[in-house]
């Protein structure tokens, strides 16, 4: 069939590949417009991009599709269907309907639980025992269009949000193959989601990625784990922010919040304590608690602080 791709990050690269190597013909690549990010500012192609000039395909970056000169152009291309994969824009109804099949979208959760921009994250900081990926055909609401297909993943206990991501993007890949082989074929049976269950995955906020050790550590945990590998959970140590990456969570722990009891180190929260196991300081290389302590004192009794903002 003939694609138009639209995705930016890294999560959408798979998926993209994995239509090209089923012998789908994309005829455009849609994505974010490069950005200056940082501390120097660079400019930079997003992932999708950079993947859709080393095939060759026509790549657009326009600002706004709700321009009637942009949606045209969407249409001229003729494509079969669209394919979407947090793509970062809203799309209107002029887009969606273009297609001859209308447009797709993998997304990175079991809906109608976590509709929305951060399902990951938000699905391990709620302490979720259950992740997968729904391709759904979309309409003008969010995350709101009729499940074409889903699967379930297995990624263990307590696993990160790099973790799911990493399988969801090859599980996500194979599903959306899988979709547009049912669709070309007229066997693919669409599903409207269910009215119970639905919550939002609401965008993360730089105030959210700041640890309280106030709350109970298994609460610190998850949100720990919620921003591995990225943006990271972070504390203040000596006027340092301290990114951390990995921790254990120690029932038995007492002390007041942010108090450090041991050389371990484990730090007391509102209940329990966390033992921290991997960190990283600004500027610095991802690093374990042990080796970080080599080089910067936190004896026993030191109490960390609440970052600001």
């Amino acid at each position: 069939m003939k694609v138009v791709f639209l995705g930016t990050p890294a999560f959408a690269v798979q998926t993209l590949n994995a239509i090209l190597h089923a012998g789908h013909t994309v005829v455009a690549v849609y994505t974010q417009p490069p950005r200056a990010a940082g501390r120097g500012q660079h400019v930079s192609k997003s992932p999708v991009m950079i993947t859709a000039e080393n095939h060759a395909i026509p790549v657009h970056t326009p600002k706004t599709l709700k321009e009637a000169a942009e949606q045209a152009t969407f249409a001229a291309l003729g494509a079969d269907v669209g394919v979407v994969v947090a793509y970062g824009m809203i799309l209107p109804q002029a887009i969606l309907s273009a297609p001859r099949f209308g447009c797709l979208n993998l997304h990175a959760s079991l809906l109608p639980r976590w509709r929305g921009a951060a399902p990951i994250q938000r699905a391990v900081m709620a302490g979720d025992d259950r992740f997968g990926a729904s391709v759904m055909q979309m309409d003008a609401g969010l995350d709101t269009g009729a499940v074409l297909l889903e699967d379930e993943i297995a990624v263990g206990q307590r696993p990160t949000a790099g973790i799911v991501h990493d399988a969801l993007a090859e599980r996500g890949a194979a599903l959306m193959v899988d979709a547009l082989a049912r669709l070309e074929a007229g066997t693919i049976v669409a599903t409207p989601q269910p009215a119970d269950g639905v919550t939002y995955a609401k965008k993360i906020t730089n105030a959210e990625t700041v640890i309280d050790w106030t709350r109970p550590a298994i609460e610190i945990d998850r949100q720990v784990r919620a921003f591995a590998p990225t943006p990271g959970a972070w504390f203040e140590a000596d006027s340092n922010r301290v990114r951390l990456l990995e921790a254990d969570v120690v029932p038995g722990a007492t002390g007041a919040p942010g108090k450090v009891l041991d050389a371990a180190p484990i730090v007391a929260c509102g209940t329990g304590g966390l033992r921290l196991l991997r960190v990283q300081r600004e500027g610095k290389k991802p690093m374990t608690a042990a080796d970080w302590l080599r080089g910067f004192a936190l004896p026993a009794g030191t109490v960390l602080r609440r970052g600001a903002v």
